[in-house]
């Protein structure tokens, strides 16, 4: 019997790989002769490289960048192939490596993302792969494309500050000193956000108050965003705010619609053509994925429901795994989840959920596999 894993990474406990691992012991303890197949998942966010690198080999990466509060570190990124990087810009400037006390997304900055790239570019990357999600600025990407050569002058031809806040003394935009490697490069945005760059589901609005905007805050993001777009269009001769994902990671993906030229697709579409997860679908005879929660949100490009349509198409039943299920979870069942459990097996706290999540995942597994086997045999599985 043959079966599929592909789940995502469980937040603050599990990455992929690891979830994925602790599945298949869940499995290979109620199946002992299963053929078992293991794509570690992701969806664009934190965990994307891990995933593409776990699923589709490959090399791992460092380079030391601007994190998003202005300071050197090293950001791991991954190398396929002879000429494919793949970056996660949470990686670079990633929510969850900045202390809740010193989150500031009216000077974050996305410039480690473009050190990143340009680390890829120099390595002869010809394909960068770039997951966005779990972003800690709110710059419209202004801070990447400076590290690409951009310059973005004030009224006295100075460079503005980092950070969306910097972005309202704008005043020209010289493009000349922008990396030519740029243009012989193509670049795929791995993203489950359509949201536009500004107004009332624009990137600040949205997603500003999640990296600790006021709203007060937020209202001047928003207009130092559309500032920017205002610029950026006389400059370029055309207008990308309003593009499907431009308010992507704090407006990055305004940055790589518009000067870029990159093209977007969901996150776990990406990961999922690299690992071959269509492929392994074939002749499977049940699936499990999973994610640290799952509601009625996960159906908006999140992995269990992109691994659950794959599924779908090949006649495979899918048991979804999360650590926790909230409102609206059962509407996954319309794009081919079989089944959904949690992991807390009885009253415990999300510390305790998270430091026992490999077992649990193991334990929900195992039973899961045993149901379906009693289901399939009309007998309790030996």
């Amino acid at each position: 019997m043959k079966i599929v894993i592909a789940p995502d990474s469980f937040k603050e406990s599990l990455s992929a790989p690891e979830a994925a691992a602790a599945i298949a012991r869940g499995v290979r303890a109620a199946c002992a002769d299963a053929d078992i197949v293991t794509i570690p998942m992701a969806d664009g966010g934190e965990g994307t490289v891990a995933a593409v690198l776990a699923a589709a080999g490959g090399q791992w990466r460092s380079t030391d960048v601007t994190d998003a509060l202005g300071a050197m570190a090293p950001a791991a990124w991954g190398w396929l192939g002879a000429d494919t990087a793949v970056i996660e810009m949470a990686a670079a400037a990633g929510l969850e490596q900045v202390p809740v006390e010193r989150r500031d997304p009216l000077r974050a900055t996305s410039r480690g993302v473009g050190e990143l790239m340009r680390a890829a570019l120099d390595a002869g990357a010809r394909r960068i792969i770039l997951g966005l999600g779990g972003s800690a600025t709110n710059d419209a990407g202004a801070g990447m494309l400076c590290a690409l050569g951009l310059r973005i002058l004030d009224g006295q031809g100075m460079p503005v500050a980092d950070g969306g806040a910097g972005l309202a003394q704008a005043v020209t935009i010289d493009t000349d000193a922008l990396d030519p490697r740029l243009a012989s490069v193509r670049i795929e945005v791995a993203s489950d956000v359509d949201n536009p760059l500004c107004g009332p589901h624009g990137a600040s609005a949205v997603f500003g108050p999640q990296k600790g905007a006021t709203p007060d805050q937020v209202r001047q993001l928003d207009a130092a965003l559309g500032h920017f777009a205002d610029l950026c269009a006389r400059t370029l001769g055309r207008d990308a705010r309003d593009r499907p994902g431009a308010g992507a990671a704090g407006g990055l993906g305004f940055a790589a619609h518009a000067f870029l030229d990159a093209s977007f697709r969901p996150g776990v579409e990406v990961v999922a053509e690299l690992g071959g997860l269509a492929q392994a679908m074939r002749g499977a005879t049940l699936a499990f994925t999973g994610e640290g929660r799952m509601d009625e949100q996960t159906l908006h490009g999140k992995t269990p429901a992109g691994v659950a349509r794959i599924a779908n198409r090949a006649g495979v039943p899918v048991v979804a795994l999360a650590g926790s299920l909230g409102g609206g979870y059962e509407k996954l069942y319309e794009v081919g989840i079989t089944a959904a459990y949690s992991l807390a097996c009885g009253p415990m706290t999300l510390a305790q959920a998270c430091a026992q999540a490999a077992e649990l995942l193991t334990d929900r597994a195992r039973d899961a596999t045993r149901l379906f086997l009693a289901g399939r045999r009309g007998e309790q599985p030996g």
